[in-house]
């Protein structure tokens, strides 16, 4: 009879064991940040000891855009090679689900809700695979874009806007967009999704529950190319970045243009911080992460990075910055009260994008 008993405690015992484990290969990881990588691998980092703690590399898969949902279970990316949309299980960075979309997929938002994903892709666009990379960065502030490419994107098909369920990835709604549409943002109150149409120098203007176009702002008058477009966590204005022209634009809640200032060579990515008082802008030409009061757009800070840093994200904790910068291969860490740099990780293979779980305020996160 005993022998019978221990047997079956040592049978309980190494269900609940396994049991354990099994939770654990399950859980969502928390405090980390996970880096979109161009040639093809996504990457995700312990923020406790910055080192990067898991890679995949996906051989047919050239991630650009990366969000990643409201729970944190799933990563999403664009990819560039072959035109649609992966998603991963955080759990285990594994790819449960692929989406075609169309030609040049590359900007992600989640709405406020966290029950949409919107994604965009640009079939006129060149975009940057690796080979052209260098070109682009080399092309002056305020000149075209190299081999006629600028001229084709003008003039080729427009933009389109493609949504999905978040959970069940079924499709939505869809629209016309602009020429090179980028950055994706919703208003304060979640009726409508703004994009900055880069080719056109315009913000376009859609009802978010239908993707009805409602309006076009018109931007030539204030700079070249908008790129980076982000809603204040005040809802009381936007700031949009111009690239070409190096231009940070502060817009009221109903998109009029306040104020200009300019900027370091080719700024992309940008956040309010989390109370909106201060404005971080990457100038990528320029490599410095540049801050702005939200006020005034006064410059208050500027710090050094590296080459092509087009996204960066807040620690949940608010305490420090990491920015992706892509000709780099690296990723670089900031202090953000101190506006200093920290380290630098390294051995990424051009990281676009990079989002944290708990979600945080960056270029691609929150607001």
């Amino acid at each position: 009879m005993k022998k019978i008993i221990y047997l079956v405690l040592a049978i309980a015992i190494v269900l609940s064991a396994g049991a354990i484990l099994w939770t654990h290969h399950l859980r969502v990881p928390s405090n980390v940040a996970y880096v979109s990588e161009e040639q093809g691998a996504i990457s995700m980092i312990d923020l406790d000891t910055m080192k990067v703690v898991r890679r995949i590399q996906t051989n047919d898969i050239a991630p650009r855009g990366l969000t990643i949902t409201f729970d944190g279970r799933y990563v999403v990316t664009a990819d560039k090679n072959t035109s649609d949309l992966a998603i991963f299980n955080t759990a285990r960075l594994r790819l449960v689900k692929r989406i075609r979309i169309g030609d040049n997929p590359e900007f992600l938002k989640i709405d406020p809700s966290g029950t949409r994903l919107f994604a965009t892709h640009e079939p006129s666009s060149h975009g940057e695979p690796p080979a052209a990379v260098k070109a682009a960065d080399a092309v002056v502030k305020g000149a075209a874009k190299p081999d006629g490419a600028q001229a084709e994107e003008d003039n080729g098909p427009p933009a389109q806007i493609a949504s999905f369920q978040v959970g069940d990835w079924t499709g939505g709604p869809s629209a016309t967009a602009g020429q090179e549409t980028e950055g994706i943002e919703f208003s304060h109150d979640g009726k409508l999704m703004l994009v900055a149409n880069e080719s056109q120098n315009t913000i376009g203007v859609f009802d978010k529950a239908t993707l009805r176009h409602v309006r076009d702002v018109d931007l030539k008058a204030y700079g070249i190319r908008p790129r980076g477009l982000k809603v204040s966590p005040r809802g009381n204005a936007y700031a949009v970045t111009m690239e070409t022209s190096g231009t940070l634009l502060k817009l009221d809640e109903d998109l009029n243009v306040l104020k200009s200032v300019p900027t370091g060579a080719k700024p992309y990515g940008l956040t309010f911080d989390r109370a909106g008082k201060r404005i971080f802008v990457s100038a990528a030409m320029a490599r410095k992460l540049q801050v702005f009061s939200a006020d005034s757009l006064e410059l208050i800070a500027e710090v050094p990075t590296a080459q092509r840093c087009w996204h960066f994200t807040f620690t949940p904790d608010d305490s420090k910055i990491l920015l992706a910068c892509g000709r780099s291969g690296n990723v670089v860490v900031v202090d953000a009260n101190a506006y200093k740099p920290l380290q630098t990780i390294e051995g990424f293979k051009l990281p676009w994008g990079i989002v944290t779980y708990p979600r945080s305020v960056g270029s691609l996160g929150l607001p």
